[in-house]
This record gives structure tokens, sequence and C-alpha cells, in this order.
């Protein structure tokens, strides 16, 4: 979203230790959405630190579109300790991306036309999300109070915006769930919110804060900050998510015919050499096409694992035989991989001893191309419920 308005972006894989890279806006990717809540907040605020060390000017705490947590956490346990750091006592929170489906409208969350307890996500392995009243949701994780920032002061625009703001401070309120259901809307808040210390949102409110940062003399957007080099080699697709959206797309690969490989948790389990087998059957392919590997199954599939196995266990199953794959795809001379699946995507780029992505052009609303920063390997890493039905092979396409 900072890309596609012309900041040059790069994002990191946990906390660095050097200096920061040369760009507009840095991202510390961590892997704290599913972890302890209070390891999320331990690695958050360490992210803080080498942030402000830095000279970061505002900091944004992102989650996922989807508000996908628990009751114990961990966005607002997160967000009051970013909060307490930057000393500050008021900021919003806002998951809402319209491109992809999710909007926010009196404090509730939609995803397409069904609220967020009516979709997919009610089923989700790790954080299944029964309640679409983000304040309640929020209230839950969250010590101080939680108030709404509703549509119809949204809709006056940043002015409005910053005296119901005020007010709702006044209150006592220290985050506030702002309603957001078009760009318009997360324009006007991105405008409103731009000179307070931290933001908490999904990727959608970074849409407009470019074009603020610019009003305030901070940086000039630049139209080639997507600008990648090309890169040659072989190409594959690895997904782990088992969200309707990746079912899908894995379903729409294999009926058009295209190579594909099931990598069974069961026989994980068992300790049959999956990932072997998977490398031996792609070395024999991949010259002459992509490839998928997936772990991919339905919702009642994967209930049924999570009953045999347990969810932590047949998670990590997963995720060790999805990373062992992908190091031997990238000695197989695989250049160009698309992950699907937050976890998946961790688990891969550590593989691939990645640290840093320099951030690429859209491939889906959402979804960019990276590059491994100094080397030619491009990455696009896909959240599990994002992107069109043919989104591997679009992808691939925008990189042949």
């Amino acid at each position: 979203m900072l890309v596609r308005a012309g900041l040059h972006t790069v994002q990191v894989i946990g906390v660095p230790e050097g200096p920061a890279p040369d760009a507009d806006a840095v991202v510390v990717a961590l892997k704290s959405r599913t972890t302890p809540a209070a390891d999320a907040v331990r690695e958050s605020l360490a992210a803080l630190h080498w942030l402000r060390a830095a000279g970061a000017r505002q900091f944004y705490f992102k989650y996922c579109s989807t508000f996908d947590s628990t009751p114990a956490g961990n966005i607002g346990p997160v967000a009051e300790a970013l909060m307490a750091a930057l000393d500050t006592d008021f900021t919003i929170a806002c998951p809402a991306f319209p491109e992809n489906g999710r909007t926010v409208f009196r404090g509730h969350l939609f995803v397409g036309d069904a609220l967020l307890s009516d979709s997919g996500m009610r089923e989700h392995p790790l954080t299944p999300m029964r309640d679409a009243n983000l304040v309640r949701v929020l209230q839950a994780q969250s010590r101080g109070p939680v108030g709404l920032l509703r549509y119809d002061t949204v809709a006056q625009g940043p002015e409005a915006i910053h005296e119901r703001m005020a007010a709702l401070r006044g209150d006592g309120v220290r985050l506030a769930v702002a309603d957001a259901i078009d760009n318009d809307d997360l324009r006007a808040l991105a405008e409103a919110c731009a000179d307070l210390p931290l933001i908490t949102a999904g990727s959608g409110v970074a849409l407009g804060l470019p074009a603020a940062y610019a009003a305030r003399g901070w940086l000039q957007p630049d139209a080639a900050a997507a600008s990648l080099p090309a890169v040659g080699g072989a190409a594959a697709v690895l997904s782990g998510s088992c969200s309707t959206a990746t079912n899908a797309q894995v379903l729409h690969w294999l009926q058009s015919g295209r190579p594909a490989f099931r990598v069974d948790a069961l026989a994980l389990a068992a300790g049959a050499p999956v990932a072997d087998e998977a490398l031996a059957w792609a070395r024999e392919r991949i010259a002459a096409a992509p490839v998928l590997i997936y772990a991919t199954s339905a919702p009642q599939e994967v209930k049924a694992v999570q009953a045999a196995l347990g969810t932590e266990r047949a998670g990590q199953l997963v995720e060790h035989a999805l990373a062992r794959i992908a190091a031997g795809l990238g000695r197989l001379g695989v250049r160009r991989f698309v992950v699907a699946g937050g976890e998946t995507s961790g688990a891969v780029v550590q593989a691939l001893n990645v640290r840093t992505l320099r951030i690429g052009a859209t491939i889906d609303p959402g979804v960019p191309w990276t590059q491994a920063e100094g080397r030619p390997l491009l990455l696009a890493l896909k959240s599990g419920n994002f992107g069109s039905v043919d989104f591997f092979a679009k992808a691939l396409t925008q990189v042949e």
C-alpha cells in the first residue's frame, strides 16, 4: 500500500541488529500474531526501539484485515504497550481493506457481504473469529476503554475526524475502532491520523499516508517506487494456508491441469519422507513449468488432522516440511516463489535465509512481488485470504 502510493519500502524479517536500509518506510515483520501475548509485546517493543533508533517519524502497528486474534490478544496488548512506550494516550484501530472486501461499519467487520463471524474466518484453525463486533473484540483484549469512530463522522473528512478523536480522548477512550467502507474513508483517516505517534490498522490506512506525508514536506513520493529487477530461473508455488480463498486457488491450479504435489500432514506425522518425495517429484518438472506443492485442505480435513495430531503439532509439521521443501527448491534453481499463508511465508523466508525484502508491484490488492535484497530471488508472499482465484498463475505471469 505504501509502495503503490510512491514510497520506497523495505521489509526486514525480525528485528535487525544493524542500521536501517535505504528506504522511505521500513516494515519489521514479526511472527507475533499467534505467539503468547507477552512474547508478542516483547517482540513489538524491540521492533519499536530499533525503528526509533533508526529515526522513524511515525509508527504503524499492522495486523490482519480480518482482525483475527483471541480474547487474550494480541492486538490489544501490543497496541497498549506501544502506546505506553510512545507516551501517547490515543490511537485508532481500523482493519478495513475495501479492495479486498474488508469493511467496517458501525464497528462491525464485514468480509464481502457477510459479517466476519459468518465468513470462513469462523473456522480459522488458529484464531477463529466468531464475533464481528470489533469494539467488543478489542475491549476483551484491552485494559483501557475502547470506543467507536463512526462512519458518519469519517464521511465528513479529516477535520470532523480530528474533532471526534479529541472528544473520545476527553471521554477517556484510548483505542477507537474506526469505520471505513471505501478508499476515501481510508484517505480521510490517514490524513487525520498522520500526526499521531502511533496508528494501528490493517494495511488499508497506509494507502493515504504518503500523500499526507508529502503535504507535510516529509518526503516526495516516487512513481517508480515499485520497480524491481527481472529475475530468471525456475518458479514454484508453496501453499500452506487452509483459508477459503487459498482452497479455491489450489483447486483452480489443479483444474487447469498444472503440476501439483500434495503434502499430507498425517504422513508427515507417521515419519514418511514427504519433503524428499516432493523435491524428487519437483526435480523432474520445474525445468518445464512452474509447480505447486501444497498442504492446503478443506476445513473438515483440517479438523480431522488437528483432532489426530493436535493443532500446534499439525501446524508445525506442515511448516517445517514446506520450509525444507523451499530450501531444496532453492538449491534446484527456483528463483521465483509464490507462497500462500502467513505462517508458511514466515517459514519459507527463514528457510531461504531472507532477511530483507524490497517491495515491488501489486499482483492483487494487498499482495506485491518482493525481491530478496541483493539476491536474484523474487517472492510473492500471500495472506491466506487474499488474491483472486487465478492468483498463482497471475503472479507468475507478471515475472515471466
